[in-house]
């Protein structure tokens, strides 16, 4: 697993996360860092959200279940 395919897991575990708990309970896990407002929020977010661009475009070379297999 490269470099970029960890951190992206990481980015995109760490933003399903913030989802789920928003859900939950109406709390977001970015209040933390003093909400949107704040530029360590802001920084969060745009990385949670270029690790889901760069999943959705190289998935498909990491995943298993998603490669195309040739028959033998």
């Amino acid at each position: 697993m490269s470099a970029l395919h960890k951190i992206v897991f990481i980015l995109l575990v760490i933003g399903g996360l913030n989802w789920g708990v928003l859900a939950v309970s109406g709390w977001e896990v970015g209040a933390i860092f003093g909400g949107m407002g704040a530029a360590i929020s802001r920084v969060i977010y745009i990385l949670v959200g270029l690790a889901a661009v760069v999943e959705l475009f190289t998935h498909r070379a990491h995943c298993t279940d998603c490669s195309v297999k040739k028959a033998m």
